[in-house]
């Protein structure tokens, strides 16, 4: 595909109603859809004249249940987000691992969930011997990405000058979330190959490695920043380095994977329960309808659903009454 096909004014209108599932409340978004054509056919005219620059971000701070600082861009920008990720996933997917579950098809934290549960029955021989994990996390992923590194991988597949045009005005925004797949599939790569560990997972700059030889698994270990810091510019959260037994339980993708069965969070149920009695007062208040209030237990039921956790979803069932 090459410039002139991916920005025409077809494929913007297309962006939009597949950025728009799931948002149609949001007030940025009916405001712009007042006047879609105009704001459709003006950002198609600023991509034609390549006049387009990508605008300021919003700035505020969410807490869930951690306090993060959130950067949202203008609803045209995120309009052309939608249309390059559709892009660089058909030129870029197909050369991921298997095994990198963050925003791909087919994938997502239960289907990486499904997965470990797989890798540890088979590091364990069924949970019958050793089966250490090894829990990395990159520290400030997003703060720290080099742009020009991922600039450079792009060019690896992608010839077209006015498409690189694109992309390098929107890469310092680090918006569209393939990107982060770009750039890590480098440390995936190394992993799989050059280091040639058979059990390993990531999703987003969170990764795992199950093996049930804890010096080999302290080899990898040391291999991992140096390649992190040379390659990439990245480097590894102190904090958030971990090493488990299998038997312990082993956190992650919000959920703690043990031999025979998978529980959820402690802290995600505490969260879970203290927003649904939240959302109860706002519905007896009548803040919130029986609608959203029964969409919020749906989702926390669904959340669930995917772990050993009866007596929580039993007890979730008793304060919707």
């Amino acid at each position: 595909m090459n410039y002139e096909d991916l920005i025409q004014i077809e494929n913007l209108f297309q962006a939009f109603s597949e950025f728009k599932k799931g948002k149609k409340k949001r007030l940025d978004l009916q405001v712009f859809e007042r006047n879609l054509e105009d704001n459709l056919f003006s950002l198609h005219l600023s991509l034609k004249n390549k006049t387009y620059q990508h605008g300021k971000y919003e700035e505020f701070f969410v807490n869930d249940p951690k306090r993060r600082h959130i950067h949202k861009a203008c609803v045209s920008d995120r309009v052309l987000h939608h249309l390059l990720y559709k892009y660089l996933y058909s030129v870029f997917d197909k050369s991921f691992i298997y095994d990198s579950y963050s925003c791909r098809l087919d994938k997502g934290t239960h289907k990486g969930v499904e997965r470990l549960e797989l890798f540890a029955r088979k590091v364990s021989k069924n949970y019958t011997r050793n089966c250490f994990a090894l829990k990395l996390d990159i520290k400030k992923f997003f703060a720290n990405v080099d742009h020009k590194i991922l600039f450079e991988l792009l060019k690896k597949r992608i010839e077209d000058e006015d498409i690189l045009w694109l992309l390098k005005e929107v890469i310092q925004s680090f918006s569209v979330q393939i990107f982060a797949n770009i750039y890590l599939n480098e440390l995936d790569q190394f992993i799989k190959q050059s280091l040639r560990v058979k059990y390993y997972l990531r999703y987003a700059d969170d990764f795992l490695i199950l093996e049930s030889n804890r010096s080999r698994l302290l080899d990898w270990y040391t291999s991992i920043p140096v390649f992190l810091e040379e390659n990439l510019k990245l480097r590894l959260n102190p904090g958030k380095i971990i090493m488990r037994r299998l038997s312990w339980g082993v956190d992650f993708l919000g959920y703690v994977i043990l031999p025979h069965y998978v529980l959820p969070r402690t802290k995600t149920k505490k969260r879970m329960f203290r927003k649904i009695s939240d959302k109860l007062d706002e519905y007896k208040t009548g803040r919130i309808s029986d609608f959203s209030l029964n969409q919020t237990i749906q989702s926390y039921l669904g959340y669930l659903k995917h772990a050993k956790s009866y007596k929580t979803g039993q007890a979730i069932k008793l304060l919707q009454g």
